[in-house]
């Protein structure tokens, strides 16, 4: 039996994880355990690569815990009941993956008895403090290893090392970060890091393929999307096949800028069509099936349960309480949503649903009152206007 110190390392196959190969069992001289979550962004191909890739770096054991089913079970799910968008503009794309991934990781480092778990977070980001604090609530009595954080590397300085022992990759010279995965791509590097220069087309993930418009109809059923133009898909099944078709509209680019949990502010280009599309359409659905102090108190929570994903809080008990709140809102959220894909945009036209408040047997918008006569709205609008009447009686204001 091996009396080497066992290290698992949180493992991507990118830049930074690959240079924590190597040094891990040089400065080390322990058993390296590289292990890659996967929650979508890995097809077999890639995942055979990146495995190739752990070993020839020198890893002892890799394994690939496949997490696609449970992310969304787990996390997507209620991001799409509360159409969580951060700052109004990011599906929390990599920020909800890295805390996910992290208790897994946590939890595979117990199972095989590890002294140590590694990973390969730089000190400016976010994704440090989501593993860290995730692997000290599951895995406290572990050894939390940084190598780039605690060394301060800089990109080329990793190319360098890797280099240096024989190691040369494709992916090593390029200028971008990419992070893809089930619910979006992040691109990050070169101009994200300036606050006025727009991401050049060649770095999106995926370019413009179609021009004509094209019509879609998603279903929802309690919230979950279950159908794309009458063919029923799994969730997971559904938000790839979304994905890759409008993805060659080129749908779903953006640059989210906000405040890092860390206390910079930070901005990143993502893409996120099958995100993006879907929860928008999900809202729009629940425009007409909710009543407005649902969606009052819906969007309050929401706003706070993304809060708490993005800075790694997924472990917080609140969080459940939220997700009960945010699943039982969403027994009446069932139906179909029309809209149609056009280069770079979408056009959410109407939807169809048993639950539709917007019900004309009531009333007709602008034009007619069925239910309610004139002298009603005068007796609601005088009571209405009480409160206000007699603060303006008491207080008098130039």
């Amino acid at each position: 039996m091996s009396s080497k110190k066992k290290i698992v390392l949180a493992y991507s196959g990118g830049l930074d994880t690959s240079y924590c190969v190597p040094y891990l069992k040089q400065t080390y001289d322990a058993e390296i355990h590289t292990v890659l979550v996967n929650t979508g962004g890995f097809s077999e191909e890639d995942l055979s690569k990146t495995e190739d890739h752990a070993y020839n770096l020198g890893t002892d054991t890799h394994q690939t815990l496949e997490q696609t089913e449970d992310f969304y079970q787990k996390v997507i799910k209620f991001l799409i009941f509360g159409n969580v968008l951060k700052n109004d503009t990011y599906p929390l794309s990599v920020s909800s993956e890295r805390v996910f991934q992290a208790v897994a990781i946590a939890k595979y480092a117990q199972e095989i008895g590890a002294d140590a778990i590694a990973h390969g977070s730089t000190g400016a980001g976010n994704d440090q403090v989501r593993f860290d604090l995730v692997f000290n609530v599951i895995a406290p009595d572990l050894e939390i290893i940084t190598p780039i954080r605690d060394q301060q590397l800089s990109r080329q300085e990793e190319v360098d090392f890797l280099q240096k022992n024989g190691f040369d990759f494709e992916w090593a010279e390029s200028k971008y970060s990419t992070n893809k995965g089930l619910w979006g791509t992040s691109v990050g590097g070169a101009e994200t890091l300036t606050s006025d220069q727009p991401l050049p087309e060649e770095a999106w993930p995926s370019q413009l393929e179609k021009q004509g418009p094209e019509s879609l109809e998603i279903k929802f059923k309690q919230g979950e999307p279950v159908a794309l133009d009458g063919k029923k898909f799994a969730p997971v099944e559904l938000i790839q096949t979304l994905h890759k078709l409008a993805s060659k509209y080129a749908i779903g680019r953006d640059i989210h800028v906000g405040d890092t949990i860390i206390g910079i502010k930070g901005r990143v280009g993502f893409e996120a069509a099958a995100p993006m599309i879907l929860i928008k359409a999900h809202k729009h659905l629940e425009k007409h099936v909710l009543t407005k102090w649902q969606i009052h108190w819906k969007d309050q929570l929401a706003d706070w349960y993304g809060m708490m994903l993005h800075e790694g809080q997924y472990l917080d008990p609140v969080m459940r309480n939220i997700e009960g709140f945010l699943s039982d809102t969403q027994s009446n959220v069932t139906g179909k949503v029309k809209l149609q894909l056009h280069p770079y945009r979408f056009v959410i036209e109407g939807i169809t649903s048993a639950n539709d408040l917007m019900n004309a047997k009531f009333g007709d918008y602008g034009e007619m009152n069925k239910v309610w006569s004139g002298q009603d709205v005068k007796g609601f609008a005088k009571i209405l206007s009480n409160q206000i009447n007699i603060h303006q009686s008491v207080n008098s204001y130039d």
